[in-house]
């Protein structure tokens, strides 16, 4: 996936204003990742082992929950899945399976114990996306808003 380059205005330079609006959306979204990884935290977890369950629980239904599906989710390497799936798996929270149809393909699932736990951050997650969403939505549009005009 061919990363997106940003458009300068017409001059070749932003504006002090595009800085200014992306910076803000940039602590906005910090805030709300930050978040995120100090109730993972709370809970024991590291960060990227909140969002390894996360992602295994979140697939579509058309995706099947691999080491190499979920790096790529995660927009990490094999090998850095692999060791967070090894960690989860020795607290109980995640299990590895041969799949039905190629025993060499080996899925992740939740254990009840990782499901539990990835519901106590989801619910806090969602009551704070309530509370922090809104700016992060103004700040997202005023973003937008002074893009469109360069």
């Amino acid at each position: 996936m061919p990363t997106p380059r940003p458009k300068p205005s017409a001059t070749g330079t932003f504006s002090r204003t595009e800085y200014e609006k992306l910076a803000e959306f940039r602590y906005h979204l910090a805030r709300f990742l930050r978040s995120r990884k100090d109730a993972a935290r709370a809970e024991g977890l590291q960060a990227q082992q909140y969002e390894l369950l996360l992602s295994v629980a979140g697939l579509p239904p058309d995706a099947h929950p691999t080491i190499k599906e979920i790096a790529r989710q995660l927009c990490l390497e094999h090998h850095t899945v692999v060791e967070l799936a090894d960690r989860l798996e020795k607290r109980g929270l995640l299990k590895r399976q041969s799949s039905g149809q190629d025993r060499r393909v080996v899925h992740l699932h939740l254990t009840r114990d990782g499901q539990a736990m990835l519901n106590k951050i989801v619910r806090f997650s969602f009551a704070q996306l309530r509370e922090e969403a809104p700016e992060l939505i103004r700040s997202l549009r005023r973003l937008l808003n002074e893009t469109q005009r360069s």
